[in-house]
């Protein structure tokens, strides 16, 4: 399908959401339309408790990093590193690679994060100002790093091969797929662990989000707070989680008789230029990035048959994604022209989980192809003005998905996005 080079396989995913501590457990709930949206919890947040007009976050609540770690490595990581490590160990069991037995120098790990250990940042400064300087925790820098799961999780497996961060906001663990997915098509690498991280429901984060008047105020009805495409949307729903997956060759899965789950078809990169936190109003950029994802897969626009949007259930962000949907795919995606495109976004259960967004997405992409799923848009009744696509609102779908796309935006202007597809050998 792609232009000479290696085809790039998917073999393992993990996860670590508000909707389930696996992968397994997160599709469930997706599949089934389960909001993981709640009330804040957290004495940090009780502070000022009467100045925040935000209270709902799709925080991971029923998880124990003892489970995953001992107390002393859990102590030198960050939140959002322990939610990557674990989400990766998960992927790597659940692709059946033994990475001991591995060229380390031909396996790698990318990792995205769009704000990295920001709850180590906070609390240091905390530290600074009451006890100063000489208080500061010894594990601060290592903690913080935006690349700190990408280290660490190729400490834990012994990758010696390509490894990096991407911390492009929304749009970071989208471009750590798409970027691991080039090192692999041009023979850099045989294996590659891969995905995105974030834990950023603090009070820095939800205080910033809130004052620039980002977030849903919808707070005496949290799981009815994130409504993707709805005509009374507010604004999104911060949350926090990863997702990692195992991507390798083709034929290195074949080689050693690995199960295919996927694969990764396309990858489409550009920037807005336009404004350093809202999209282009038109789609311009979306629209861009999904024409290069359909050009690098070999594909038309007709062969997609599922959109797994970004829409965070902003006014502008929402309005932009189907602007450029319509104008890239056309009665294709028109409902009222007997359109086929279905598209919904995912976190209207989940939420907006940052850096970690693609990679959480692509659990629903993978499922899509594999088993005729199509995750729904909750919370969506009435579709705003001018909306004119099938966004699966409500319940799950069955429908045959050959393709789906997985857009994934961010601000300061970057668009990615990614075509998967059944594996056919």
């Amino acid at each position: 399908m792609r232009s000479a080079g290696h085809r790039v396989v998917i073999t393992g995913i993990g996860a670590v959401t508000n909707l389930g501590t696996d992968a397994a457990s997160t599709w469930a709930a997706m599949r089934e339309g389960r909001s993981g949206i709640s009330e804040i919890e957290g004495e940090d947040f009780q502070t000022f408790a009467d100045h925040w007009d935000v209270r709902i976050a799709g925080q991971v609540k029923n998880w124990d990093v003892s489970s995953f770690l001992d107390f002393k490595e859990a102590k030198r990581l960050d939140r959002f590193s322990q939610l990557g490590m674990a989400a990766a160990a998960e992927a790597v069991r659940h692709s059946g690679i033994d990475l001991a037995k591995e060229n380390p120098e031909r396996c790698g790990v990318i990792v995205g994060s769009g704000i990295g250990g920001i709850k180590t940042i906070e609390d240091g400064v905390l530290v600074m100002k009451g006890r100063g300087p000489d208080r500061l925790n010894p594990f601060t820098v290592p903690r913080l790093m935006a690349n700190a799961a990408a280290g660490n999780i190729s400490i834990k497996f012994g990758l010696q091969g390509p490894a990096s961060c991407h911390a492009t906001a929304c749009a970071s663990s989208g471009h750590a797929i798409g970027d691991a997915t080039q090192y692999l098509h041009r023979g850099l690498a045989d294996v590659m662990v891969v995905g995105g991280a974030e834990a950023a429901c603090t009070p820095l984060c939800v205080g910033a989000f809130m004052v620039m008047r980002a977030l849903s105020t919808r707070n005496n009805e949290p799981t009815k707070a994130s409504r993707p495409f709805d005509r009374t949307r507010d604004g999104f729903v911060l949350a926090e989680g990863a997702a990692m997956m195992v991507l390798e060759t083709e034929e290195h899965a074949r080689s050693r008789g690995a199960i295919i789950l996927g694969e990764i078809l396309g990858f489409g990169n550009c920037g807005d230029a336009t404004h350093i936190t809202a999209p282009d109003a038109e789609g311009g950029g979306a629209a861009r990035s999904m024409k290069m994802a359909l050009r690098d897969a070999g594909l038309n626009h007709e062969q997609i048959d599922y959109v797994n949007a970004h829409g965070t259930s902003t006014p502008l962000g929402d309005k932009a994604e189907v602007a450029a949907v319509l104008s890239l795919f056309g009665n294709h995606a028109r409902r009222s022209a007997g359109g086929k495109l279905l598209m919904s976004s995912t976190k209207s259960m989940h939420g907006h989980c940052l850096g970690a967004s693609g990679a959480v997405e692509m659990i629903a992409c993978l499922h899509a192809v594999r088993d005729g799923v199509i995750a729904p848009t909750i919370n969506l009744e009435e579709p705003d003005d001018g909306f004119d696509v099938d966004f699966v609102p409500g319940h799950a779908r069955e429908r045959r998905v050959r393709y789906a796309m997985n857009n994934t935006f961010g601000f300061g202007g970057h668009n990615v996005t990614l075509i998967l597809g059944a594996y056919a050998g």
